[in-house]
């Protein structure tokens, strides 16, 4: 769902998930894009690790996302039903201040008792269009203490990293020093510069994978490498093992729209 005019400076979408999914683990890959995330099926949130993904990590059912730049594992059955919002590149300080460069944190540690009690708020609501128009109201009213819109800065350099612009020249462009850059980007988002622009490449790579029919074509990762700014395949390769945990051609997302969701293979 679009988000009211007010919060479009700060929010792509809010969105609703229902699907009562089998019990299976699977990757969540990083998007350099901070959410806000209510699991309303149950009252925590829980992601594995470790060998097997064997050792399990318990936070509170409202979190919001850090600056993750490396593939979570989750369980589906326990992410079943789900409000979430998804913040533009620097979006969510004014909310939260600088994403945690260490994972996510619980809603309650940066919100207090709006953040411990918000799950059970939503759930209040009978219909999805409520929740979402719930969470909605109370991002605005939280903004309204808060009136600064988003660094322009920020969303500026974001924008040109995202067309594939080296850091150096954006630097430039914006009339800023590499550093000078790096400390604002980074205190608004979390990430550096770099970080963030590798990721948004390799986002650009695996939703075009994605999107293609499976068996239709044979990839040409040579190709795809150049065509995305990649020095040469291995350094594709570097990518996809760095923010997938696969080689490009064991990607193999969950759907054709959900690039992000990579089930674990078992054994």
């Amino acid at each position: 769902m679009p988000p009211p005019a007010p919060l479009a400076p700060f929010v792509t979408n809010l969105y609703w998930y229902d699907e009562p999914l089998d019990a299976a683990l699977e990757l969540a890959l990083p998007t350099g894009r901070q959410q806000l995330i209510v699991n309303l099926a149950e009252d925590e949130q829980r992601w594995y690790d470790g060998p097997g993904f064997a050792r399990v990590h318990r936070l509170p059912a409202a979190t919001v996302s850090g600056a993750n730049a490396a593939p979570l594992c989750i369980d589906t059955a326990e992410q079943r039903q789900v409000v979430g919002v998804c913040f533009r590149p620097g979006g969510g300080f004014p909310f939260f201040g600088t994403p945690d460069a260490t994972g996510d944190l619980p809603l309650d540690e940066l919100w207090g008792r709006d953040g411990a009690t918000l799950a059970e708020r939503l759930r209040g609501y009978p219909t999805p269009r409520g929740r979402l128009a719930a969470m909605a109201e109370l991002l605005l009213a939280r903004l309204r203490d808060r009136p600064a819109g988003p660094d322009p800065l920020v969303g500026a350099a974001a924008r040109a990293l995202e067309r594939g612009l080296p850091v150096a020249t954006v630097a430039d462009r914006l009339g800023r020093t590499d550093r000078g850059l790096a400390r604002r980007f980074a205190a608004h988002t979390g990430y550096t510069p770099k970080r963030y622009a590798r990721i948004r490449r390799f986002q650009r790579v695996a939703a075009g994978c994605a999107a293609l029919p499976a068996g239709a074509v044979r990839i040409d990762w040579a190709g795809l490498a150049a065509t995305h700014g990649y020095v040469d395949q291995s350094h594709l390769i570097h990518d996809f093992r760095t923010f997938a945990s696969v080689t490009p051609t064991r990607y193999r997302p969950r759907a054709a729209g959900m690039p992000n969701h990579l089930p674990v293979a078992s054994g």
